[in-house]
């Protein structure tokens, strides 16, 4: 199956209407992800599971990140300043 291709985003960072925006942007790529699973014996609620699951666990690793990365710059800090 061909993915639908995934709209660039039109708004600034800061707009109210961008994670609505974003939302409408993948909305088809997930829809056809959710068929595809399900053509290839998956059930629609194991499915849509899974995808909280890994779209949880992508947040986490995120955020995991940022604070790896913040206390990375405060141990270089704390190191020059001492």
């Amino acid at each position: 199956m061909n993915r639908p291709s995934i709209a660039r985003p039109r708004r600034p960072r800061n707009h109210p209407d961008r994670f609505l925006e974003c939302q409408r942007a993948v909305e088809d790529t997930v829809v056809s992800a959710i068929g595809e699973a399900s053509a290839a014996g998956w059930q629609k609620d194991e499915i849509i599971a899974a995808m909280i699951a890994v779209a949880d666990d992508m947040q986490l690793a995120l955020n995991a990140k940022v604070l790896l990365s913040v206390e990375t710059e405060l141990g270089k800090l704390m190191k020059k300043y001492r």
